[in-house]
């Protein structure tokens, strides 16, 4: 739904302007902007994630093997819980079922995601022999980053924005149509022009912001708590759930409602409830790295560094003290070493 232009925008001297459009096309290929924002989400994760799990003492390869289960799972579950949660969009009079097919042109609830990706996650973790809270808190930083990322998707599609604003950072909104057929097409159409059909709060940014605040709070507390079993998830959890509550209640897009209130709301904060129930309750530091070795599977290559780390290990006199690594990979750019890591 697009809302006109408040009258006060006419004095905005600064604003935010939108894509011209959100798909372009390859010959007869199309390379959807939302799309792609999600793949490199993915890619950022998985990579991220993987670097974490070896600076935790895990064998390497194993946070990709893991997300060639939890990835699948966690887009089917995404888009289920949106299909469900915006049922009328695609069921009832006038609608195309097949619709809830076509997730290129958006919708995806995280909290599906996260939970059938759970169940994902869950399968390759049994597959490789590790315990799944700890391949959680080493790809918690990750997922939210991603996120972050996929959010951008969201500016291409002219979606998920708040009420009209004339403050300097409001999102500009244009008229898109079909260059074919000359019908509105908000989604895969081409701008008419960049005179804004209206000036909104870019909620879809403030949940951008929100979810990079979020990553530099897991990544803080994970190095100088050293936490572990769940416990860097639930903080992700926790302080997401937090954010959208607020972002969410700012949000003008058709949603379900309870007692007048958005669904997504109402899940949040019970989410938000259980992720803090469970840092209260569950302690102990991160697990000892020999659990989160695993087992190899076949067709997998010996580590040299670990195969010179066993040879260094035999040729040590009795009851010498074996001193585990430890290091974390708490940034994505670099692999330099932190200085320090004490609790």
């Amino acid at each position: 739904m697009i809302v006109p232009v408040p009258a006060s925008a006419t004095s905005i001297l600064a604003t935010i302007p939108s894509p011209d459009r959100g798909v372009w096309y390859l010959g007869p290929v199309p390379l959807r902007a939302y799309a792609l924002c999600i793949i490199v989400g993915i890619v950022v994760a998985i990579i991220w994630g993987d670097r974490r799990w070896v600076a935790r003492g895990g064998r390497k390869g194993t946070v990709t093997d893991i997300a060639v289960f939890a990835v699948p799972f966690g887009l089917v579950g995404g888009r289920l819980y949106h299909v469900a949660t915006d049922y009328y969009k695609y069921f009832g009079p006038g609608r195309d079922p097949l619709d809830a097919l076509k997730v290129w042109e958006g919708g995806l609830g995280i909290w599906g995601a996260v939970a059938l990706g759970a169940v994902g996650a869950w399968i390759g973790c049994r597959r490789r022999g590790v315990p799944l809270p700890a391949f959680a808190d080493a790809v918690a930083p990750g997922l939210v980053l991603a996120q972050a990322i996929g959010r951008l998707g969201n500016w291409f599609n002219q979606e998920l924005y708040g009420a009209p604003t004339d403050l300097p950072w409001g999102l500009e909104l244009y008229r898109r149509v079909d260059p074919d057929t000359g019908l509105a097409d908000p989604i895969a159409g081409v701008a008419v022009d960049h005179t804004p059909v209206a000036i909104v709060h870019p909620t879809f940014l403030y949940e951008l912001v929100w979810n990079l605040g979020v990553v530099l709070l897991v990544v803080l507390a994970d190095r100088y708590f050293r936490m572990g079993h769940g416990r860097v998830f639930a903080l992700y959890v926790a302080g997401y759930t937090a954010g959208r509550v607020w972002i969410e209640m700012m949000r003008t897009d058709d949603a379900t409602h309870i007692f007048g209130v958005r669904i997504n709301v109402f899940t949040s904060i019970i989410i938000f409830v259980l992720a803090v129930t469970y840092l209260l309750v569950v302690r102990g530091k991160r697990e000892d790295p020999e659990r989160l070795w695993g087992k190899p599977l076949p067709g997998d290559e010996p580590d040299e560094a670990s195969d010179g780390a066993a040879s260094t290990d035999e040729s040590e006199p009795a009851g010498a003290t074996k001193v585990e690594p430890d290091g974390e990979a708490d940034s994505p750019p670099d692999d330099t070493d932190r200085p320090g890591d004490k609790p």
